[in-house]
């Protein structure tokens, strides 16, 4: 893949932090989250810094292309929309599952708010394939998707994370965004060893490379990116650095964001990573496409059982039954599909749970505003019994109406306030809730 673009040391671009990337020293590209990005009215500090020449590059998160169903064509619109605005050279998503149900299995869309891992079989491998072959065709320039940081295993994988990356490069020609700090998460979280993946996988696919932290919490490794990058990131890092130099490496952040000169000096320890492990590197090939078969455990090839090649429906319907099960369980109460570690199934649910409440109170500041310490608990209750079926503006919401019609808050102003905020809002409603709620917002207005 010799044109891939050579994007050098950059760091993910935030709101938050928009100064202090614009002052920091030897930044030769940024990623901005796609879905923040409006074409038409980009952030004027993203415009000094493709006018200095820096690189942008719109990073999705939505498309969910490890779901069951086809890649949304309004999403796939928007993603190109943003590439072109910003003259990028590429954009990248996620090898992830985002929302389930539908369509395919008759039932309610769950979002899950969060990138889940896809189960590494066949069926899901075809279906990706697929999935990634209609957004390349889609979008204006290449596509790079990442491999994700998970706290659970799917039962019953027929392929290692590595194997599974090698298969998708071979068949779609995709190129990989591969995060050295997702690859830690999961050998501590899953017991997988990062130097296998990175001997498995086609190396010379790499596009750039994410770097990040995080922190380890009762054996649980959470990939928060609001936490310093640690010493064994680093080390997965140096680990893929003696394989292929690759042509871009990025410091993600985006959260608890630390002052200019922190961000700096790591930037720095990477550029030290980089550049100590650059005599040794040598690129190892991927597995060989055809090879015998074999378990995977000596040479790392695989080989599709013949009886079921090729994309179907069925495994299309397969997959969406698996994924609806599992984000059933994670975030409506469901009973845990067989073969799933319960326990990892719970931490995974109160994280799903903890991330919404954290983004509803930056979406929607005036929420925990009004309701004050009693915010996060009625939240996390409220989040228990009613999963996201929309994005978090919408969930927002939801959450208000629930307040509203179970009489909260006590406090009669802080009842009002509430009131006010939803109706400013709300916008049509269903008219059975809407009526509900009219009436309940009414009363509580009538008590001022």
């Amino acid at each position: 893949m010799n044109d891939t673009p050579q994007l050098g040391i950059g760091i993910g671009w935030r709101p938050e932090i928009a100064d202090a990337v614009e002052a920091l020293p030897g930044i030769d590209w940024v990623e901005a989250v796609a879905e923040n990005l409006c074409p038409g009215h980009l952030p004027d500090s993203l415009l000094r810094l493709g006018e200095r020449g820096v690189t942008v590059v719109p990073h999705g998160v939505s498309l969910g292309l490890g779901g069951a169903d086809r890649p949304d064509a309004q999403r796939l619109r928007d993603l190109s929309e943003r590439a072109e605005a910003l003259g990028s050279p590429l954009v990248t998503e996620h090898i992830a599952f985002v929302r389930a149900g539908g369509a395919l299995t008759g039932s309610p869309v769950l979002e899950a708010g969060h990138l889940l891992p896809v189960p590494r079989t066949w069926d899901a491998l075809r279906v990706l394939c697929e999935n990634v072959r209609i957004a390349q065709d889609s979008l204006p320039v290449p596509l790079a998707v990442e491999n994700i940081a998970a706290l659970i295993s799917w039962p019953d994988e027929e392929m290692s994370e590595g194997q599974f990356l090698a298969e998708l490069v071979e068949r779609t020609g995709v190129r990989l965004l591969i995060d050295v700090a997702n690859l830690h998460t999961n050998h501590v979280n899953r017991g997988e060893d990062p130097a296998k993946a990175l001997d498995e996988l086609p190396v010379e696919a790499i596009a750039y490379v994410h770097v990040a932290g995080g922190i380890e919490r009762d054996g649980v490794w959470h990939d928060t990116h609001a936490h310093p990058v640690t010493r064994p990131v680093l080390d997965v890092l140096t680990e893929l650095r003696s394989r292929v130099a690759p042509p871009g490496v990025l410091l993600e952040r985006d959260d608890d964001f630390p002052p200019a000169a922190e961000l700096a000096g790591e930037l720095a320890v990477i550029r030290e990573t980089i550049t100590a492990t650059a005599g040794r590197a040598t690129a190892a090939p991927g597995p060989t496409p055809g090879a015998e078969p074999n378990t995977g455990t000596e040479t790392g090839v695989v080989t599709e059982p013949a009886t079921v090649t090729g994309i179907t429906d069925a495994a299309r319907e397969r997959l969406a039954l698996a994924e609806t099960a599992l984000l059933s369980a994670l975030v409506a109460g469901a009973p845990v599909p067989p073969g799933f570690d319960s326990r990892r199934l719970a931490v995974q649910s109160r994280a799903l749970a903890a991330k919404r409440a954290d983004v509803i109170a930056k979406v929607a500041p005036e929420l925990p505003e009004i309701l004050g310490d009693g915010y996060r608990p009625a939240f996390l209750a409220y989040a228990a019994h009613r999963p996201m079926s929309a994005g978090y503006r919408r969930d927002a919401l939801d959450f208000a109406e629930h307040l509203l019609i179970d009489g909260r808050p006590e406090r009669s102003a802080a009842r009002r306030r509430l009131t006010l905020w939803w109706e400013e809002r709300a916008g049509a409603r269903p008219p059975r809730r809407a009526t509900r709620l009219v009436r309940v917002a009414r009363a509580a207005l009538g008590r001022r």
